[in-house]
């Protein structure tokens, strides 16, 4: 058995060989390294030719964007099983193997998943992500929450993504989109550690959450009108809830000069207004209020929390 590992990658110079290095340090050695040289204009080509490995194979097109870099791998792949991991993204060493083990051990699955951690431009550790565990019929979870969280998590089975490609339409939540078609049509199967460190910086933050907030509208709706979802419909408000609440936090966690309040409190009011239930917690609507109205006093006091575990 064999793993395709698919690198999509643009102006990566920075963090490519890191990522590489992750890979080819994983404990499952029979894989193939695909990587998707989407346009780059920086050093990243001269960096992964200075890394030797007879399982790297590199490919250069002109950008086209994740989506189509993805296809443009899953076009190439010769292994029975997919991951792909963004070039600013690392893997702890075991990620393939227990993630190969459980679907050897859950014949029905054809996804595999992990849990992530936060790190920053440094590779420190930052904050844990979900530790959500879901397994066999998926759907229905998924279709509240992306608890894979982001694109560099799962191991799926070649033959599954017979489903179709990765929507090159969508500028943004194209990942939920393949989890959700997927999901719609095999089982899921938890690897309960936390395998994938996602990288935040200031520069891959979003800065057009407007845009991510419509892309995500679309797949939601898409995913609601699947005939698996014909008796699901009732989700649908708990589906968009957890969307806004994310948006919310995402717009407040956006560097000063990004921060937008009048969308932070749209995306808030949306939250509240899509689960009612919501308002009757006092506590956290009177803490994003004081992180939407008043974002540098609430970074503030996160910096001194910082220093005073730091000192301690």
């Amino acid at each position: 058995m064999s793993i395709s590992v698919i690198v999509p990658v643009f102006n990566g110079e920075k963090t490519i060989e890191e990522t590489i290095n992750s890979i080819l340090n994983q404990t499952f050695q029979n894989i193939e390294i695909i990587i998707i040289n989407d346009g780059s204009t920086d050093a990243t080509l001269e960096t992964i030719k200075n890394i030797s490995d007879s399982r790297i194979k590199v490919f250069s097109y002109p950008n086209a964007g994740l989506s189509a870099s993805r296809n443009r791998g899953i076009d190439r792949a010769k292994g029975e099983y997919i991951s792909f991991i963004d070039a600013d993204d690392l893997w702890t060493p075991d990620k393939l193997e227990l993630q190969w083990q459980a679907l050897q051990s859950n014949q029905e699955a054809a996804v595999a998943y992990s849990w992530t951690d936060y790190i920053d431009e440094s590779s420190k550790f930052i904050k844990s992500g979900r530790r959500i565990k879901a397994n066999g019929d998926v759907f229905s979870k998924l279709l509240i929450t992306n608890f894979i969280e982001n694109g560099s998590n799962p191991l799926i089975c070649k033959k599954a993504l017979e489903i179709g490609s990765f929507d090159e339409s969508l500028p943004a939540a194209e990942d939920k989109d393949m989890w959700l078609r997927l999901a719609a049509n095999y089982e899921f199967v938890c690897v309960e550690k936390p395998q994938i460190l996602y990288r935040i910086s200031t520069t891959s933050m979003s800065t057009n959450l407007k845009r991510q907030e419509a892309a995500s509208l679309k797949v939601i709706e898409c995913a609601f009108s699947y005939p698996k979802a014909e008796k699901l419909q009732h989700l649908k408000k708990q589906s968009l809830s957890h969307l806004y609440q994310y948006l919310t936090f995402k717009a407040i966690e956006a560097p000063p000069k990004q921060t937008q309040t009048l969308t932070a409190v749209y995306f808030w009011w949306n939250w509240i207004k899509n689960n009612p239930a919501i308002a009757k917690n006092q506590r956290v609507i009177i803490i994003a209020a004081v992180k939407i109205l008043f974002p540098q006093l609430f970074r503030r006091v996160s910096q001194l929390k910082k220093a005073a575990v730091i000192s301690n």
